[in-house]
């Protein structure tokens, strides 16, 4: 992701699917292969991760509109339409849903019949300026006692009452703010694209603030990834190629791994008190011991990975912007089966060989700039998105506009 190129937004064609038209690959492990149960389409791309709860699968697209669908066939039970791109991933609480999108806002909505209970809107909310095109999510909000968090990118942290909507505070950072924020042990926590990562009291006073070491190609070092907080620590990633472990009480570095050739921005998960966590260009996916930073395994899946992963028994799934699913031992890393989007299996060969290599001369020709890697993305039906595991069913959403129900083991 460190090719710089003029920006130029382009578009591609959706593909609609169904079971007969995806493609799945059973590797050494001895495990049932996915079937595919249905699938829902949207009319543009989805980088929102599904939320379940209560036989219903919550989302929203860069169409403007959020959705319910049932889990059982597929089938909408309702959307509401906001009039901005959501990319932001629900949270749902009491009976609330709560989400952001691209004109400044955070909507409620009842969760049983998508009506909107109470929307909150400021100015000023953007992309990040430079590598617009890149800045593929907005923040998620957080819910802590009777209070929602999330960041805009006009720079500001938010704490909203989840009852009426009305701003308890705001904190100004220095730059876009679409690092999703986690509360632990009564603080708040979140990255900014200034570079820094925040630390603040639940009445919005800042305690510390922690500097990205920074790098050649993103010398601010940006905090474009969300945390995840685990004991002492909370652990997020960067643009300037590290992960961070930082000290949830005074803001200093436990440890940092250092990616060679990208972003550290995956979505970092604690499951089982082991850290999961994917690169972008490295391609890896790492089993982590959050202590010390030890990695216990690591996997390539030969392309980008910014979502995270879901869990069963012994097994992992995790999907990357090549439009892969694939299911991992927990303890070895040891592939079990790869699935693939509609999109990437009528698509690939454009960008990839048979055995998914870069085809000879593909940048400068296929890919001339930046928005092409963005295209691509979008062909291949890229998952930007974390899967969800409901029972024996893996859900999970994709930028060539649909949501994929897989039945698994």
């Amino acid at each position: 992701m460190k090719h710089v190129f003029i920006y130029l937004f382009s578009w591609v064609s959706f593909f609609p699917t169904n079971g007969q038209d995806t493609v799945v690959k059973k590797d050494t492990l001895n495990q049932r292969l996915p079937e595919v149960l249905w699938t829902f389409t949207a009319p543009a791309p989805i980088y929102a991760s599904p939320v379940a709860r209560s036989g219903m699968i919550y989302f929203g697209s860069v169409n403007g509109c959020f959705y319910a669908v049932n889990i059982l066939n597929g089938h909408e039970e309702w959307k509401f339409e906001t009039h901005g791109e959501i990319r932001s991933t629900a949270l749902i609480h009491a009976g609330q849903i709560y989400f952001t999108n691209g004109s400044g806002s955070l909507f409620c909505l009842d969760e049983q019949n998508g009506r909107q209970v109470w929307k909150f809107t400021r100015p000023g909310e953007k992309k990040y300026p430079l590598y617009s095109f890149a800045d593929y999510y907005q923040s998620s909000p957080t819910y802590y006692q009777g209070v929602v968090y999330f960041g805009s990118g006009n720079g500001n942290i938010y704490a909203v009452d989840a009852a009426t909507g009305m701003e308890k505070w705001h904190f100004k950072t220095g730059d876009v703010v679409h690092s999703s924020p986690v509360v632990s042990g009564d603080k708040l926590f979140t990255g900014s694209f200034d570079g820094y990562f925040y630390a603040l009291d639940l009445n919005g006073r800042m305690l510390w603030k922690f500097k990205s070491v920074g790098h050649r190609y993103f010398p601010k070092g940006e905090f474009q990834g969300s945390p995840a907080a685990y004991g002492s620590q909370v652990i997020v990633g960067a643009r300037d190629y590290n992960l961070y472990a930082i000290d949830t009480g005074l803001g200093f570095c436990h440890w940092n791994l250092s990616f060679p050739k990208g972003w550290a921005i995956g979505q970092p998960v604690i499951h089982d008190s082991i850290l999961y966590v994917g690169s972008s260009d490295d391609q890896l996916l790492m089993a982590i011991e959050p202590h010390t930073g030890k990695v216990l395994w690591q996997r390539s899946l030969k392309f980008n990975i910014f979502g995270g992963a879901a869990f069963g028994t012994n097994t992992l799934y995790i999907g990357t912007l090549m439009g892969k699913i694939f299911a991992l031992d927990i303890k070895s890393g040891e592939l079990r089966w790869t699935f693939e989007t509609k999109a990437y299996k009528l698509n690939h060969l454009i960008y990839f060989n048979e055995d998914d290599t870069y085809k000879e001369n593909l940048f400068g020709t296929v890919i001339r700039q930046n928005e092409d890697f963005l295209k691509m993305y979008y062909a291949l039906g890229g998952i930007f998105s974390t899967p969800v595991k409901i029972d024996q069913n893996l859900i999970f959403s994709s930028t060539d506009g649909l949501v994929y129900c897989l039945k698994i083991e």
